[in-house]
């Protein structure tokens, strides 16, 4: 994937990942059959990962490719500045699941008279979270390409687990996957690739080097201390 600057530095060309991203040479390459976007909110990883799912077809606000509601037009332009190339086969299915959206989705899903292809419950009649999964559980299948945007929204530690079960099994049938995320479980798939946006640098990490990973044990293996230093 790469990114051509236009002649302007406003958004969402000022923002780090898209900066970081314009100055690599060859381009960001996705070269693992998971890829996440790990860092702080606002580096721009929302916004990168909607411009990709534009750039392959699919609706901005969500979905698959035969989806083309709109509730708010709110995504930028950075999808005219990106170029992807495609390697080896073409994906039979693909899907954009952002939690944000989860709702106008769930709707649409309605909408289309489609909600049988999603699960045994209407995705209304459950909580977020649970749809959430119920997408994926469900519609998510071999030889897809899945951009999903904090899948781990609404889900419990357990219920995310068993996402991440699902992710590493379709990994393993020929799906890709492009995740920005802030989960310590979900970052911690075998064989991933980790970028990782930090200081306005995107670098490819390690999962034991990203933030999520080192806040949450430096909690789990003491949260008394770490209490004690949020209430001085």
């Amino acid at each position: 994937m790469k990114i051509c600057k236009p002649d302007t530095n406003t958004y969402p060309f000022n923002l780090p990942i898209v900066e970081s991203i314009i100055h690599l040479e060859d381009g960001l390459e996705f070269n693992s059959s998971i890829t996440f976007f790990a860092g702080e909110n606002g580096s721009g990883k929302s916004t990168l990962l909607e411009a990709i799912a534009i750039q392959f077809g699919i609706n901005p606000e969500g979905g698959s490719k035969n989806f083309n509601f709109s509730t708010f037009d709110s995504h930028s332009n950075l999808a005219d500045s990106v170029t992807l190339v495609r390697k080896g086969q073409i994906p039979d299915f693909s899907f954009f699941l952002r939690a944000e959206n989860y709702y106008n989705i769930a709707s649409e899903i309605e909408n289309l008279l489609v909600s049988d292809y999603y699960g045994s419950r209407g995705l209304h009649e459950m909580s977020h979270g649970e749809g959430m999964l119920s997408i994926i559980t469900n519609r998510f299948i071999a030889n897809g390409l899945y951009i999903l945007d904090e899948p781990e929204s609404g889900l419990s530690v357990s219920r995310q687990l068993t996402l991440l079960k699902k992710i590493m099994d379709l990994s393993r049938e020929g799906c890709q996957f492009i995740i920005a995320t802030h989960s310590p479980v979900l970052l911690a798939a075998p064989n991933a690739t980790i970028y990782n946006i930090s200081h306005d640098i995107l670098q490819e990490i390690e999962y034991e080097e990203t933030e999520a990973y080192l806040d949450m044990s430096l909690f789990i293996n003491n949260p008394e201390q770490m209490i004690h230093f949020l209430t001085e």
